[in-house]
Formats: structure tokens, C-alpha cells, sequence
């Protein structure tokens, strides 16, 4: 075996690797955009639950005493 038939072994090696990506096509794409659009919704959800449950007050103007400080150790700056 000389090098001209090790490097033509190599590339019908290499062609026969490649022809699963012809096969799978734009498959793997389709379901990695599904999968992120699903996990982005699902967690859209959990936040809007998160929200819904939180007592923290949306508007600037109402923020005063929504919270209990207990410790004297006031703000870090």
C-alpha cells in the first residue's frame, strides 16, 4: 500500500462520514430552533408566575415600605 491509495482511503473514509450530515440535512437545525423557542416560552411561563406571586411593587412611586427592615445594618454602597 503506498501513500496514494492510504490518502484515497482516507478521503472515501471522510466522504463516507460526511454523508450522514446529507442525510440529516436541515433536520438537526429544524429541532435545535424548536427546542429553543419551547425552553424560551416554558421559561417566559415559570417568570410570569414568579411575577404574578411577587410582592415587590412595579412603579417607583409605590416602593416605599414594601419591604420589612429588620436588620440596622442599612444599605451597602
Amino acid at each position: 500500500m503506498n501513500s496514494t491509495d492510504f490518502f484515497f482511503l482516507l478521503g472515501d473514509i471522510l466522504q463516507w462520514t460526511f454523508q450522514i450530515f446529507e442525510i440529516i440535512g436541515n433536520a438537526f437545525n429544524y429541532f435545535l430552533l424548536i427546542l429553543g423557542f419551547g425552553g424560551f416560552f416554558y421559561w417566559m411561563n415559570i417568570q410570569r408566575k414568579l411575577n404574578d406571586a411577587a410582592d415587590v411593587p412595579v412603579e417607583v412611586k409605590d416602593n416605599e415600605g414594601w419591604y420589612k427592615d429588620t436588620s440596622k445594618k442599612g444599605q451597602i454602597k
